[in-house]
């Protein structure tokens, strides 16, 4: 789940009408969301965090693989003969 900064968060109107303050959000907070009908809608994130959130979550997968083949060797082993 996400927690969102309300301090963070800009209506679509305000966003088309001064893209900047957007940026400067997420210069400093790292992320902005903006609203659509008062309802989270985008979320604007800093690029280097986003890079460093996919590599995490692959390793998190890679993790789960090697785990599932070391629980599942003997199984591997078989069909690989």
């Amino acid at each position: 789940m996400m927690t969102i900064n309300t301090n963070t968060m800009v209506s679509i109107t305000e966003a088309n009408q001064n893209f900047s303050k957007v940026a400067r959000l997420v210069d400093e907070h790292g992320t902005a969301v903006i609203l659509k009908n008062n309802v989270p809608r985008y979320l604007v994130i800093d690029f280097s965090k986003a890079e460093h959130d996919a590599v995490a979550s692959n390793e998190d997968v890679l993790s789960i693989s090697q785990r599932l083949i070391e629980k599942n060797k003997e199984s591997y082993e078989v069909l690989a003969k």
